[in-house]
């Protein structure tokens, strides 16, 4: 129990930092929407909290590249590395879907 509610916390924090990082942006409202799956997953108890601390971990490093990037770009992110980012948040979908079911 207490590993379930360090990932919820985690993932609340990794949520707050990415929420001001991608303000609005479709990559920061998917993976805002993202958080929330595993929030819910671990709630409803169809994922445990290895699951989840996985899925969170793939993430930070998702954001961390994302952050790199924009960096590098002044604020913004290439259309190329948008649609990187884009695939990687899919990979990210199906592994919560899968971990869930």
């Amino acid at each position: 129990m207490k590993r379930i509610w360090m990932g919820i916390t985690i993932g609340a924090m990794l949520v707050g930092t990415t929420k001001s990082m991608f303000a609005e942006s479709e990559v920061g409202r998917r993976q805002q929407r993202q958080q929330q799956r595993i929030a819910n997953g671990i709630s409803h108890g169809t994922m445990n909290a290895h699951q989840a601390a996985h899925v969170e971990h793939q993430e930070a490093h998702l954001n961390k590249e994302i952050r790199t990037d924009r960096q590098a770009n002044g604020g913004k992110l290439t259309p190329q590395e948008h649609q990187q980012v884009n695939q990687q948040q899919n990979g990210l979908s199906r592994e919560i879907y899968d971990d869930k079911h």
